[in-house]
């Protein structure tokens, strides 16, 4: 991927990008000069992510990560600001989903869902947002979904997953509209079906129903590689985007437009 951003001395603290999605956009950041904090749980995965991140030129520093939890969260941005004495751009990219029925969803299943993909996007948010306050300001980038747009065909029965990230679009819109006076912006990305480690088996098998649904939904005819969510982040993040707030914008190959 060529990369024209600009992004040399900057700080950006990063979710879940241990892997997938979230490993690509920290890459994509890299190779534009940034020194890159990955917060995550699979601490197995850090040395590979360190190794590729490093690779590029960047300095990287990984730390365990449950975005769920407050004190973990107060310690990783501590700790992130200790490293590099700021954070300039903050992505929140950690999520999880389990699929079942709403008739059905155990109560713990769908507190678990929501306690990391929308209160950990929002304890990320503030404990960042409060140091890039205190700095005279910053950018916050959400993952969400179009998932949290759209209700997506059966046989994925997900309604904790659709409405976390529907909840992380307006609380994108909401934290905008407090901070945008006081120097950060806040935007999101809504990726479509993505070819990650956690659809990779699924999409192995092209008869399963739900990946039929996947591909013959989406105008493009395929899902995306992580590669394709990179761009649009740095955009937001970039000074190319300083009168944008506020904003979600679908990377689906056309799926929410039908």
């Amino acid at each position: 991927m060529s990369c024209s951003f600009d992004f040399k001395g900057k700080t950006v603290l990063i979710t879940g990008a241990e892997r997938g999605i979230g490993l690509e956009i920290a890459k994509g950041f890299a190779k534009s000069g940034a020194n890159i904090v990955i917060a995550g749980i699979m601490d197995e995965e850090f040395p590979n992510a360190e190794k590729e991140i490093t690779a590029l030129g960047a300095e990287c520093f990984c730390i365990h990560t449950d975005v769920a939890d407050e004190e973990s969260v107060i310690n990783a941005v501590e700790s992130a600001w200790g490293k590099f004495t700021k954070i300039d751009i903050l992505v929140n990219n950690a999520g999880i989903n389990k699929l079942a029925p709403a008739e059905e969803m155990p109560l713990s299943t769908w507190q678990r869902i929501m306690d990391v993909n929308l209160t950990g996007t929002f304890l990320m948010c503030r404990e960042a947002g409060r140091r890039m306050l205190s700095a005279g300001g910053g950018n916050i980038v959400n993952v969400a979904s179009m998932s949290g747009l759209i209700v997506n065909p059966l046989p994925q029965t997900q309604c904790a997953y659709n409405s976390s990230k529907a909840g992380v679009i307006m609380l994108t819109k909401v934290l905008a509209n407090e901070w945008a006076e006081r120097g950060i912006r806040v935007n999101a990305i809504a990726p479509g079906f993505t070819e990650t480690p956690l659809t990779a088996k699924r999409l192995s098998v092209p008869d399963d129903p739900a990946v039929k649904k996947w591909i013959g939904g989406t105008p493009m005819g395929r899902v995306a590689q992580p590669e394709e969510m990179v761009g649009l982040v740095l955009y937001f993040a970039s000074d190319l985007s300083t009168f944008t707030t506020g904003t979600c914008v679908p990377v689906d190959g056309g799926y929410t437009v039908l």
